[in-house]
């Protein structure tokens, strides 16, 4: 009898053992499969006050633009020339599609213009785009091909497409979209 109770634990706990494995199995694909798709990101800089705060975490969509090109008013997260001075490594950026390929992009006190229009941003901090680089105030430039112009939305500190540092945007450097703010939780927003 006493056999017998020990071969039913003995069975018991392998078969538990290997439901567990096939479990852990599952999680573990279900994970690289989300992860394919989707990452986590943390905002680090200022340059999207307000829409995005530092410490903000966000869901980014890694294959937004494997079918599909990028939009105005897209927030995307890209990789720079700026060096991280924490890794060594290139910089990544998280900024708002602006100028689409052949657009004419002017800055005239402190407006940005595309195609001659006055753009109404009410998500920019200050209310305005200074001049930095590119376009230089009143002259008109005209985003190249297959490249995109990105601004933060708190114009007056975002290091982006009009510095030269960091110049026009293509596909092939955006790593991704930002779909969603996941924290903090009084914040959740849709992008």
């Amino acid at each position: 009898m006493e056999n017998k109770e020990k071969q039913v634990k003995e069975e018991s706990a392998g078969s538990f053992i290997k439901s567990l494995l096939i479990d852990i199995l599952i999680a573990v694909i279900l994970a690289g499969i989300v992860l394919f798709f989707i990452r986590p990101t943390i905002v680090k800089q200022t340059s999207m006050l307000e829409t995005l705060q530092p410490n903000d975490y966000i869901i980014m969509y890694q294959r937004a633009y494997k079918h599909a090109t990028p939009q105005r008013g897209d927030i995307v997260i890209f990789e720079s020339d700026l060096i991280n001075e924490e890794t060594g490594g290139t910089k990544l950026l998280i900024k708002r599609i602006i100028g689409l390929p052949g657009d004419k992009i002017q800055i005239i006190d402190d407006q940005l213009y595309i195609n001659g229009e006055a753009y109404v941003e009410d998500y920019i901090r200050d209310g305005i785009t200074p001049p930095v680089d590119t376009p230089l105030p009143g002259e008109t430039f005209v985003v190249p091909d297959g490249e995109y112009y990105a601004l933060g939305d708190n114009r007056v500190v975002s290091v982006d497409s009009r510095t030269d540092e960091v110049g026009c945007i293509t596909v092939d450097q955006i790593r991704g979209k930002a779909v969603l703010r996941l924290f903090p939780f009084n914040k959740i927003q849709r992008f």
